[in-house]
């Protein structure tokens, strides 16, 4: 197996290997050149997106925006993210259609041993699946390994560490339920 395979798979990798460097170098060479772009280059921006992480449909991503690989990353139709948007997708992030995320959100599906000496050589990850119509106010972090369902707005600052269901309002650090839609 791999060590890109491994990656994926959500099992301990080694992410100095050479295939996954390049594909890192890659993505960070094209967010370069997203973020230098004058916002008015719509064609230039969208072109870059399009290469880096093959939206669904339509989506706009405000600069600044990075990403770990790009390739790991899926948005649905009606996209839209707000400036310094972060996502780690050393796995799958999956995002629905009709989801906005507010400025400076992030999104990190990478994760590390807790013990020291191991840390020191390897890194995991687990994926992020965000629902459709779902709106994650500015400042949201969401951690390794979650799904968020359909309709959940999650409120400004928001840390979230565990699922969350969908059809309400979520907030805090950690993240919980605050109220239904009505």
């Amino acid at each position: 197996m791999t060590e890109k395979e491994k990656m994926l798979a959500g099992q301990a990798y080694d992410a100095w290997e050479p295939e996954l460097l390049a594909l890192r170098a890659n993505a960070k060479k094209l967010c370069h050149q997203f973020n230098q772009l004058c916002p008015s280059e719509n064609d230039k921006r969208n072109q870059i997106i399009n290469a880096l992480i093959s939206p669904k449909g339509k989506c706009h991503i405000e600069a600044n925006f990075f990403c770990d690989y790009g390739i790991n990353i899926e948005v649905g139709d009606n996209f839209y993210a707000n400036h310094n948007l972060v996502i780690l997708d050393v796995c799958k992030v999956k995002v629905g259609n009709n989801v906005m995320f507010g400025p400076n959100v992030m999104l990190s599906t990478a994760t590390h041993p807790l013990d020291a000496i191991e840390r020191r050589s390897t890194e995991y990850g687990k994926p992020i699946v965000i629902g459709n119509d779902v709106w994650l106010g500015g400042n949201v972090s969401i951690l390794p390994g979650i799904t968020i369902g359909d309709k959940a707005v999650i409120g400004a600052g928001s840390v979230v560490t565990k699922d969350i269901a969908g059809n309400g309002v979520y907030a805090g650090n950690p993240c919980k339920f605050i109220k239904p839609l009505v």
